[in-house]
């Protein structure tokens, strides 16, 4: 398994490229002749539901006697909703996810290349179709990307007497202490299930670890993970976050951050988009390099999600419908209006050249990309090796010791395959 470390700046010169990165059936939805297919797709934010309805309306419309069911469900529920359509073979046509190699380990998707076209194959950008190949194939098909960044409030930092947003560990902890004496929230640490996997994987990288060694072997429990989670566990109990971050979920800092609550975050792209305008156009902010330990090298994760086609037990017979209808999401107007509404990175050349009025903003996410590490989203085992992470990583701030939770971990990643 390949080192998750991407850094081909010309795959990320897509320019930004950016805009910005129902009900089920029985036996998974569709219909006896695989016209009417079912669509479960994540939940972003509100304006996700109303994307979807119309796209599907459009394409309904253009290809008459075709329908698509929709359902919608929340980043909080989708793992568990996703296992348990699995497990009764209740598996949607396509589905809008954040992993696909397990899938493609059992079998149960079809490649990239037998349900679109040549024309949206050859669209993806490579560094996001690369990520997307399980044993050298494409099954994934990259839908949308994001890069974290750091935030930070810059009227709470003046009330605090704080110049600049810090570089190392010392100086979060140092801005943390001073915006703490001003009655402040000084940093948001969302470790609760939503996507603690991320906000771990943030920080961890900026220590030099990771989820895997240099030779793609599992290592959650090595060195430098659990001195990163000694920091965060140091920070938490000295009152430098918001209580209980085992429990707070990344929508809740980012909304808190939006009201002006909270003075340093990890951030998202889709942070400006999704959140901060919604709540306070006039907030003022700044977005800086992630803080390393050291100060002097700065890592930034790169997200990527994926949709997928799952096969049914009339292998083909839905074929047709899903490929109409991801050529018709994958249309120039279609995903940069997705992207534009989200607030998210390009992964297709196409709906990149549609070039955002406000570039500026989103100028340091998409350099960031170059060099972004990705989550081992190609080893099949990485679905089970998360769920035990946003499950488990977050005790480690509060009740358990670090190097038991990652110890724990390990196990279940070695045991998993």
């Amino acid at each position: 398994m390949k080192r998750h470390l991407v850094g081909s700046a010309a795959g990320v010169a897509l320019a930004l490229v950016l805009t910005g990165c129902g009900k089920g059936g029985s036996s998974g939805g569709g219909d006896a002749d695989g016209r009417t297919i079912r669509f479960v797709a994540a939940k972003y934010d509100d304006d996700t539901q109303p994307y979807w309805e119309n796209l599907i309306k459009d394409f309904e419309a253009e290809n008459p006697g075709y329908q698509v069911e929709l359902e919608v469900v929340d980043w909080e529920q989708i793992d568990s909703k996703v296992k348990t359509y699995i497990q009764t073979g209740q598996q949607p046509d396509v589905l809008n996810y954040n992993k696909f190699s397990d899938f493609a380990r059992d079998d149960l998707i079809y490649r990239a290349e037998d349900v679109v076209s040549p024309k949206v194959l050859a669209d993806f950008l490579p560094l996001f179709a690369d990520q997307a190949r399980y044993e050298g194939v494409q099954y994934g098909l990259p839908f949308i990307s994001s890069a974290r960044l750091f935030f930070y409030n810059k009227d709470l930092f003046d009330r605090a007497g704080i110049a600049e947003p810090p570089s190392s560990w010392a100086e979060v902890e140092d801005a943390a202490e001073k915006l703490k004496k001003a009655g402040d929230i000084p940093l948001g640490l969302p470790l609760g299930a939503e996507e603690a996997q991320a906000e771990f994987s943030i920080w961890a990288m900026n220590n030099g670890g990771g989820w895997t060694d240099e030779s793609g072997r599992w290592a959650v429990d090595q060195r430098a993970n659990v001195e990163t989670l000694d920091f965060l566990r140091k920070l938490t109990k000295a009152g430098l976050t918001q209580p209980n971050p085992e429990a707070t979920n990344r929508k809740d800092v980012f909304n808190q951050f939006a009201q002006g609550k909270i003075g340093m975050i990890n951030g998202a792209v889709f942070m400006r988009k999704g959140f901060i305008d919604t709540v306070d156009k006039e907030l003022d902010y700044g977005v800086a390099p992630l803080p390393s330990k050291d100060g002097t090298t700065h890592n930034t994760l790169g997200v990527q999600d994926y949709l997928v086609a799952f096969k049914k037990k009339d292998e083909g017979k839905n074929r047709d419908a899903v490929n109409k209808f991801l050529d018709f999401f994958y249309q120039k107007k279609n995903a940069s209006k997705f992207l534009s509404t989200e607030g998210f990175l390009s992964v297709t050349k196409s709906a990149g050249d549609a070039l955002s009025s406000d570039s500026a903003y989103y100028k340091p996410f998409v350099e960031a990309l170059s060099g972004a590490r990705f989550a081992p989203t190609d080893n099949p085992n990485w679905a089970t090796v998360e769920g035990a992470v946003k499950q488990r990583i977050g005790t480690a701030v509060s009740s358990a010791e670090p190097e038991e939770v990652l110890s724990e971990i390990q196990k279940t990643a070695e045991n998993d395959g």
